[in-house]
């Protein structure tokens, strides 16, 4: 991690120097720096690690001695009335009813107090501690597979711009390729070697170069917000990718991923550790059965008078104080615990019948991306031999025409094919590119070239 926010920090810096401008230039690993440390599902995922911490601390705080301390000043308007039995001996004889009513109590009262509580014993708070700490690991791998998920789109919109600066310049190319030959065309049939319908057909396929040519710029401008979209990057920032798609993707590297063993996915841990906390659940709700001790004490001083100046008169005031144990012993809850046993029982086979499903699931993961990787390589090769011989193609038809020896239309099909090798070639490259980041993922190494 220290070394991620190095980069963030380096990346950081470059971003400044350039403000005035608007402008960062990114390599693929600062854009991957950059978006783990802004991306919004990684800030909340290191969020909930404090919070998960912050749980620790809750859980740890009930085993500590809980103090507590309490103040009162009542006043009471009217005395309560306490009706006392006209009876000998303490009768009155004067008085015909067979009731003497009586005020108990004063006008004023306060008492000041504490009390305190200390655990001795409960089964669950242990379970409860572990659990709490065993929610932290999670939170932790959530972050991991937050930081991969994110490693994973920034990367894809990150090839996605590359390949459409591929796409504008091979379109760029295309049309001053066809503005020569139109220019050339036209000046044939200026000088009476040409008909017109030479240069309609040009101009035809120049027009269509043209709109692909803009769509081409559409699509690039389109893809640099997906990036910083995926980077947590202000979309007022204009990006500059200063590497190449040749510099990131040597062939001995893909050559070298179909051989990997690859590593632990961190779906597994996850789910692991899901499987975890539900048996400290189980745990749990079974020391419910147990009984729990808990150490008792408080000491109180309470006084009173009949004038509000006489309540704290020092002579007004007694103490008392407490102190015991006391044990609560659970007998019968309507079998809501028995419920919840079975509930983490039912719930256990789930997640460990979904952990089978996940390892088989991995495995033809790795075995479809790998598959995919080395048929989108075969088709590479193919779609740049498919590009060499359409660009021979068009060279010699081009050199035909202008000798005499070839048609306008020959030139023109040549021209069309030539444009067809080339988004054919650029489709087969981002297929591999795309190939390549997802068996990364299936291999683990999403964070390989993180760490070099």
């Amino acid at each position: 991690m220290k070394k991620y926010l190095l980069g963030a920090f380096i990346l950081g810096f470059s971003f400044s120097m350039t403000e005035a401008q608007q402008v960062a230039q990114l390599t693929l690993n600062e854009a991957i720096l950059y978006a783990i440390e802004n991306n919004v599902n990684t800030k909340n995922a290191r969020l909930e690690t404090l919070i998960s911490k912050a749980t620790v601390k809750e859980t740890t705080a009930l085993g500590l001695p809980q103090i507590n301390g309490s103040f009162n000043l009542d006043y009471n308007p009217q005395i309560p009335v306490v009706f006392l039995p006209n009876q000998p001996p303490f009768g009155d004889p004067s008085n015909p009813s067979d009731v003497i009513p009586a005020r108990f109590g004063v006008s004023y009262s306060s008492g000041v107090g504490i009390t305190m509580t200390q655990m001795i014993f409960d089964g669950s708070f242990f379970v409860g501690l572990r659990a709490a700490k065993t929610l932290t690991q999670l939170t932790d791998l959530d972050l991991v597979k937050a930081e991969n998920d994110v490693i994973e789109n920034v990367k894809k919109a990150y090839f996605g711009v590359l390949v459409n600066q591929e796409r504008i310049r091979l379109a760029q190319a295309n049309l001053a390729r066809i503005d020569s030959l139109l220019k050339e065309t036209k000046a044939l049939n200026e000088a009476g070697f040409a008909e017109k319908i030479d240069v309609s057909r040009i101009l035809v396929q120049r027009n269509n170069t043209y709109t692909q040519t803009q769509r081409s710029q559409t699509a690039w401008e389109i893809s640099k917000e997906i990036l910083k979209l995926q980077m947590g990057m202000p979309m007022d920032v204009e990006i500059v990718i200063t590497e190449t798609l040749k510099e990131l993707n040597p062939r001995k590297d893909l050559a070298r991923l179909l051989v990997e063993e690859g590593q632990s996915r961190i779906e597994l841990d996850q789910l692991n550790t899901q499987i975890e906390l539900q048996q400290l659940d189980l745990k749990y709700n079974t020391s419910q059965y147990m009984p729990t001790i808990d150490f008792n004490g408080n000491t109180l001083r309470r006084g009173a008078g009949n004038e509000l100046n006489t309540v704290y008169d020092s002579r007004n005031w007694f103490g008392s104080s407490l102190i015991g144990v006391s044990m609560n012993i659970p007998i019968f809850d309507g079998l809501s615990k028995s419920a919840r046993i079975q509930k983490n029982r039912i719930t256990i086979n789930q997640l460990e019948n979904q952990r089978l499903f996940l390892n088989q699931s991995f495995k033809n993961e790795l075995f479809t991306a790998k598959a995919n990787l080395t048929n989108d390589l075969n088709i590479l090769d193919v779609q740049m031999e498919n590009l060499k011989l359409a660009q021979e193609v068009f060279d010699i038809a081009r050199i035909k025409y202008q000798e005499g020896v070839g048609s306008n239309l020959e030139v023109v099909d040549a021209d069309a094919a030539l444009i067809e090798a080339e988004i054919n070639y650029l489709a087969a490259l981002y297929d591999g590119l795309i190939s390549k980041v997802n068996l990364e993922k299936a291999l683990g190494l999403l964070k390989a070239d993180l760490t070099n």
